[in-house]
């Protein structure tokens, strides 16, 4: 949802094209984007989101890196969503609350994220999450165990937090800069609603978290109704 998110924002139109997790290297040397980091044993690491813009002839790789690419390349569609002063901030903002949310979200997500995916990826998912965890999925946070509940308490003293930073001055705020959207915003309501997609907007679990801090939670993401929009797509063929 960060590339999503960012792209209806800006009012930028475009297609998605869905990819197998094994097939993102081959998809990403044939488009022309560079990998965004390395493996533990020093290969190269190509990630997704991506996008291919046939306007510039260019291709982008990272969340953030796209989101700068997007100002910059089309400044008088939508709003910045990292402006230039803030540029410093935004990547201590997003570093700071992915440390937060993967302290105990990330027992919670990943299992029900390797449940959805297609065999090819979830083979890929399993393994390379179990490798990173040392640990089965399953075993993470099982359904009515105490491991689970000490991490969805820990998830929501977390989120407290982040509501604390953005209202530091005493005054509740849904936006991270205060009174307009931005990719600090951006990161933190695609976390939040990763957690909606693979719990179930139903389960109790993501119903409890709305409720938290007086419903500020829901409040917070109430601002991205208008863009959740998702295009059918289509599906990569490497």
């Amino acid at each position: 949802m960060l590339l999503r998110f960012s792209l209806n924002i800006k009012g930028i139109p475009y297609r998605t094209v869905w990819v197998e997790y094994p097939d993102i290297a081959a998809l990403s040397k044939q488009i022309g984007v560079g990998p965004t980091s390395t493996n533990e044993d020093g290969s190269p690491l190509y990630t997704l989101p991506a996008i291919y813009d046939p306007n510039t002839r260019t291709a982008v790789a990272d969340s953030v890196a796209i989101a700068r690419y997007l100002d910059q390349t089309y400044p008088s569609s939508g709003p910045s969503l990292i402006p230039k002063e803030t540029d410093a901030l935004h990547m201590a903002f997003i570093q700071a609350f992915r440390d937060v949310f993967f302290v105990n979200a990330g027992q919670l997500v990943l299992p029900a994220t390797c449940a959805q995916l297609n065999p090819r990826s979830e083979a890929y998912f399993r393994q390379t999450r179990e490798e990173m965890y040392n640990a089965k999925l399953e075993d993470l946070a099982p359904a009515g165990s105490e491991k689970r509940a000490q991490h969805w308490k820990g998830f929501e003293k977390a989120l407290h937090t982040v509501k604390e930073w953005l209202g530091a001055d005493g005054t509740e705020k849904v936006h991270v800069m205060g009174d307009r959207v931005s990719f600090a915003d951006v990161v933190v309501a695609s976390y939040l609603i990763w957690i909606k997609l693979v719990l179930g907007p139903e389960s109790k679990e993501w119903a409890d978290m709305m409720k938290w801090d007086g419903g500020y939670w829901e409040r917070f993401m109430a601002e991205f109704d208008g863009w959740v929009t998702v295009d059918a797509g289509t599906e990569d063929k490497v």
